[in-house]
């Protein structure tokens, strides 16, 4: 046996203990620098115990009065969800994708680890990364998920452990599922799946929950954004769904030829705008910012949807018939004047919602010729023909059409990607809606204004606008109260009296005079100068004193003029008032809210409205009685078109600035201004509230009281037979006293007279034994 040389050997085992004592030493040098890697990185990482503490920032939703979400405030749209909620074909989908050994696995996945690190030494660039779900809950909780350092992927690698040591794999499934952004706002996959899909994750389908799985790789994969990118990123999720074994071959065959399937819900709070920003505020000054943004509140209003709805095109509906009646006003923004766009590409906001039959939707003119205009609106083509803009007094579309042109269009029919529009324009006025509920001060529905997106001021709130002769209830209500009956009669002839140390000589809307008229009269056809008189008599500082209680708190100076409407009042405290009338005398402060509860439940708040007693019943109902014959003679008789019994009372001052019509039901009370945010600004010639307001009043009250029983006022007998009771003779005459075409303002300067639209027929004329208010 040949040995090497002795020497050799002793060399040769220097040489490997050498190699050996180096490897040790490298060794020891690799974990002495991890140690004290970890060490440093660890130092200032956070307590993952903490996450027995995090609440994560939740949506604040709003609910109506049957509980349907109807808003949400919120800083990170989240709804939370628990792990029983969580479908298993959106665990199996996330899993799939983000973490397939999730279940397996201590916090690192090292197999993932070796496999992502050698892919992006071959393609020599980082293509993967290997971060499990525990890593992503870890960094996107405490770390800056933006870095990507080794330092913090190393602190990412150790938080995944303490997590992993500290919770069940399904409390942290549950956090990462109600943590992780997907997308337009909405953190965790509920939130997603509502916004998506407008369904919870409970009734997901496989290809949904594909899709939601798919998001989790960021925004740049919105379907609503990158369509073909995210379908892309769907069907690979499913074929990575298909190789973890947690569908067949079939079912991801199948699920591949979907499309997307989204039915997107929209989040912009604009089916009552107005009544969500008084809530917004009202939340946040009483429980802060931060609890309404993100703590979350269950919020449950009064609101009730079908009859905001019905607000919201009765509204629309009525100031565009306005604008039709006063004529095409043209100068319409042309988008290729002076700007970079072209007609293909232009993008409107108003398209990015859905579009249904009567809308009112901004459109493009593509083009315009003699008898017809193409128009452009969102995904739908119209032809604009003559019959679609008769009202605007032209006859070919390019007398006052060029392509380019904005103006709204009413939607009458859609099929397909064709629409049936008219031709409209943005209304000049501006219009205020707020509907009360009777019996328990509820209130149903508010529009503040046209449009919210246009304005936030809110009208019905915020507005202090004069209220014409539909101030003079409170003058009638204190004459009864001080005695006087529905069938006392006073002098309507010319009059002049003090009024603030100076002379005032009050004027009816038609300059004529009826001579001897009973109070009934006097109110049905909304006569002034006897108003001006049976303030006189009652009193100022009665009249006064009656408004207080019916909760007005604006200021009132003592002068005559105040009872024909000189006075500034916001919409919702009259309509409160005019309550009071069909209940019986009390008055219900009106309110928005039933309760209020944090996230998980806890009560912070319940509606008690409080009940003040502001008539007594007798007078209600004879007030009632008086306001039912405005609308079957006076000045309200349009409201007769609604079907039902009805009271109400209309209102314009002078030169037609405002125009008011409040009226109520046995079950609703509601009230319409309409008029120009710029006081000086007349409606025109006519507008009066019968002509402006009340329209838009019975087209809201048919709605909304379609759904209601058909009821009579309670223990209100008419004043007929009120006549009989008191032993007053009623004469009827065969025809009724002539009244003019068109009211006129011939009020004396400084006097906010009522100008009227004229009844279509007058209440009987009474003689009397009782004692007259003529002076």
């Amino acid at each position: 046996m040949n040995l090497p040389p002795i020497s050799l050997r002793i060399r040769g085992r220097n040489f490997a203990g050498r190699v050996v004592f180096i490897a040790l030493l490298l060794l020891a040098i690799f974990f002495g620098a991890a140690a004290g890697l970890i060490f440093v990185y660890s130092n200032d990482l956070p307590q993952v115990r903490a996450l027995e503490d995090y609440r994560p920032s939740v949506v604040t939703e709003l609910y109506s009065d049957d509980g349907q979400q109807i808003a949400t405030f919120a800083l990170q749209r989240r709804i939370l969800l628990t792990w029983d909620q969580i479908p298993p074909v959106l665990k199996d989908a996330v899993t799939s994708t983000e973490d397939q050994h999730f279940f397996q696995h201590w916090g690192i996945d090292l197999p993932r680890v070796v496999e992502a690190a050698w892919r992006n030494v071959m393609h020599r660039r980082i293509q993967e990364g290997a971060s499990t779900i525990t890593m992503q809950l870890g960094g996107g909780l405490f770390l800056d998920r933006s870095d990507r350092s080794f330092r913090r992927k190393s602190q990412e690698a150790l938080l995944a452990i303490q997590i992993e040591r500290n919770y069940t794999k399904e409390q942290i499934f549950t956090l990462y599922a109600n943590q992780v952004y997907l997308a337009h706002g909405n953190y965790g996959f509920e939130a997603a799946s509502e916004f998506y899909f407008s369904k919870p994750v409970g009734q997901l389908t496989l290809t949904e929950a594909a899709m939601l799985a798919a998001l989790i790789r960021g925004p740049g994969y919105s379907p609503l954004l990158y369509p073909k990118r995210a379908l892309d990123r769907r069907n690979l999720v499913l074929e990575l769904m298909e190789r973890n074994g947690k569908i067949t071959a079939q079912q991801m065959a199948d699920a591949r030829m979907e499309p997307l399937g989204l039915h997107v819900e929209s989040m912009r709070n604009d089916l009552a705008p107005y009544y969500v920003e008084e809530i917004r505020k009202y939340l946040e000054g009483t429980y802060g910012t931060e609890a309404v943004h993100e703590r979350g509140l269950r919020v449950y209003t009064t609101l009730n949807i079908d009859m905001q709805r019905a607000a919201n095109r009765a509204v629309r509906d009525g100031l565009h018939a306005y604008d039709r009646r006063h004529g095409w006003r043209g100068n319409l923004p042309n988008i290729l004047d002076g700007q970079h766009n072209t007609l293909e590409a232009y993008d409107d906001s108003d398209w990015h919602g859905p579009i249904v039959k009567g809308d009112y939707v901004d459109g493009l003119v593509l083009s315009a010729g003699e008898n017809s205009a193409t128009v452009k609106i969102g995904p739908y083509r119209a032809v604009l023909t003559p019959p679609d803009f008769a009202w605007t007094q032209h006859k070919t579309a390019s007398e006052f059409l060029r392509p380019g042109d904005l103006t709204q269009f009413y939607i009458k029919e859609i099929s397909g990607t064709s629409a049936q529009v008219e031709i409209e324009q943005d209304p000049g006025p501006q219009a205020a809606l707020v509907a009360i509920d009777n019996g328990t001060g509820e209130i149903k529905a508010m529009v503040g204004g046209y449009s919210f997106e246009d304005s936030k001021f809110n009208r019905a709130v915020q507005a202090e606008r004069q209220v014409g002769s539909s101030f003079k209830v409170y003058l009638y209500a204190a004459a009864l109260e001080a005695g006087f009956t529905p069938f006392d009669t006073v002098l309507d002839a010319p009059y002049t009296v003090m009024s603030g140390g100076q002379p005032y000589s009050p004027h009816n809307y038609d300059d004529k005079y009826e001579g001897v008229i009973t109070l009934r009269r006097a109110l049905a056809g909304s006569r002034n100068v006897p108003a001006i008189k049976l303030a006189e008599k009652v009193g100022m500082n009665n009249v006064i004193d009656m408004a207080r209680r019916f909760g007005i708190t604006d200021p009132l100076p003592p002068y005559l003029p105040i009872v024909l409407g000189a006075a500034d009042l916001n919409l919702l405290e009259h309509l409160s008032a005019f309550s009071v009338f069909p209940d019986d005398g009390v008055r219900i402060d009106p309110h928005m809210i039933r309760r209020v509860t944090t996230y998980d439940g806890t009560l912070l708040e319940q509606a008690h409205p409080k009940v003040h007693e502001v008539i007594a019943p007798d007078v209600a109902r004879t007030m009632v009685a008086m306001l039912e014959d405005v609308v079957n003679f006076g000045t309200g008789v349009g409201a007769k078109a609604l079907g039902r019994v009805s009271a109400g009372k209309t209102g314009t001052t002078n030169d037609f600035t405002d125009a008011w019509y409040m009226g109520f039901t046995p079950q609703i009370t509601a009230g319409v201004w309409v008029g120009f945010d710029d006081k000086q600004n007349s409606l025109g010639k006519s507008e009066t509230g019968a002509r402006a307001a009340l329209p838009i009043w019975l087209q809201f009250m048919q709605a909304a009281d379609a759904s209601l029983p058909v009821e009579s006022f309670a223990n209100v007998e008419p004043l007929e037979k009120l006549a009989l009771t008191k032993q007053v003779k009623v004469d009827t005459p065969d025809t009724a006293p002539e009244s003019p075409e068109e009211p006129a303002d011939v009020g004396a300067p400084g006097d906010p007279t009522s100008p009227e639209k004229p009844p279509a027929e007058t209440p009987p004329p009474v003689t009397t034994t009782q004692p007259t208010v003529t002076p």
